[in-house]
């Protein structure tokens, strides 16, 4: 039977546009008014490789015994009663209203699995980081209209529907299969790089570029640990591509980029790192995967050492967000190096997946300001109150200051770097997070 995932939220938040969305067609009446939605709508939906039912339902809104509200939310409250997951949406774009609160109570009392949405978060004017206050964990910020943060909100929903809840250390369920992406410019070798992994022809090579066209997903067990792995069309720059094909194909591997868990980045050594690398790269990172880089065709090169040197600076200035970043030299025609990949593919996951405790955290963020202290804002010292890790894949961390929005990026940029280095978390992007608040812990 197909797990359920019911989308609640007060009125007018989006609930129907999210179910269009899910579903992949317009089943759902949509519409600037409020209160539109009046009984429970079901449809088979799908994310990334997810299939489950959606249930849509009324803004949870308070009546009077009886009346049509008061019926619309016992629709509402039904449908969470057969729910395997909630989908708590919000809007990013009005703030934090009483409602909401209101209804995260009633679903911290239900219990049960819960994702904080926040939706329209493509306006200026969005805050996600405003509904921590809800108590529901990390909120996901999405546009459902536009189809933002979709696999940002795959990452949020697959563990609660295949039953694989990251634990605090960051363990998982043993029998999910990783998700490992192949991506890289047209005929840099990424078929060739696959095949020699699988160790058969399993996928179309040849030195004509463009001869992948869909991302091709292929099970598969390395040492015990499940595969699912993906070969990838060739991404070139978008003003070169003209062909309607070329494009679907560029579609499909950037939508593997998206539900990926680790990418790994295949550059040529005879080319390496041009202007189309940096670019993916930092799509990559931005998209929030863990990522490695594998350097084919490494025995065409002579001066290796120099060649080295230039891929570590050229990253540095290229591709910031990933400092520490593991590079794989090898080369995928003659299997040369091709034993080094997948280790550092589960390395960086495990990376990825990396949660540093809350006290501990604490303890750094007091020893980082002692060496460095915040800049001064009229005169006074922007106070860095408390430090918490919001999320996981990538690690994500909430610092809650005096004047947030007075933090200059410098600042920033020194805790991240300060962070990569005293946790140990080399070539992931790293998401800080800055929220006006008082300590939640202080006093207890």
């Amino acid at each position: 039977m197909a797990k359920r995932v019911a989308v609640i939220g007060r009125p007018n938040v989006g609930k129907s546009t999210l179910f269009n969305r899910l579903v992949g067609k317009r089943l759902a009446l949509v519409h600037d008014l409020p209160g539109v939605t009046r009984d429970r709508r079901e449809a088979p939906a799908a994310l990334g490789d997810l299939r489950f039912t959606v249930v849509d339902t009324a803004g949870l809104d308070d009546g009077e015994k009886g009346s049509l509200t008061a019926r619309m939310r016992a629709q509402t409250e039904a449908a969470l009663n057969t729910a395997d997951a909630v989908l708590f949406l919000v809007d990013a774009r009005a703030g934090l209203l009483a409602p909401d609160r209101d209804f995260a109570q009633l679903l911290r009392r239900r219990g049960g699995k819960v994702i904080v949405v926040a939706n329209k978060s493509e306006s200026r004017s969005a805050d996600a980081d405003a509904f921590f206050a809800l108590g529901l964990g990390a909120p996901v910020a999405i546009s459902a209209e536009h189809g933002e943060g979709m696999g940002e909100l795959y990452d949020a929903l697959a563990p609660l529907l295949r039953g694989d809840e990251v634990t605090l250390a960051g363990e998982k369920d043993a029998d999910k299969p990783l998700l490992l992406a192949v991506i890289g410019r047209p005929n840099v070798g990424k078929s060739t790089l696959v095949n020699k992994l699988l160790g058969s022809e399993r996928v179309l090579t040849g030195p004509e570029a463009g001869i992948t066209r869909d991302a091709i997903a292929i099970d598969w067990v390395w040492r015990g640990r499940k595969i699912r792995l993906f070969d990838t069309a060739g991404l070139r720059r978008r003003p070169k591509i003209t062909e309607k094909l070329e494009q679907l194909a560029v579609d499909d591997a950037r939508a593997a980029i998206r539900f990926a868990e680790v990418c790994v980045l295949v550059l040529d050594a005879t080319q390496l790192l041009e202007k189309q690398d940096l670019t993916i790269a930092r799509e990559i990172a931005e998209e929030g995967r863990a990522l490695v880089l594998a350097v084919n065709k490494w025995d065409l090169v002579a001066d290796k050492r120099k060649k080295l040197e230039e891929l570590r600076e050229g990253i540095e200035r290229g591709v910031t967000q990933l400092a520490g970043i593991k590079a794989v030299t090898l080369s995928a025609k003659t299997g040369t190096g091709i034993d080094k990949l997948m280790p550092a593919a589960i390395a960086a996951h495990e990376v990825w997946n990396r949660r540093v405790p809350t006290p501990q955290l604490n303890r750094w963020l007091e020893e980082a300001q002692a060496r460095n202290p915040p800049p001064l804002v009229a005169g006074r010292r922007l106070r860095l109150r408390y430090m918490t890790q919001a999320n996981i894949r990538p690690p994500t961390f909430a610092l809650f200051a005096s004047k947030p929005g007075d933090l200059p990026d410098s600042y920033r940029r020194y805790l991240v770097n300060r962070l990569r280095e005293s946790f140990d978390l080399p070539g992931v992007p790293i998401r800080m997070m800055l929220r006006k608040g008082k300590n939640p812990y202080a006093g207890a």
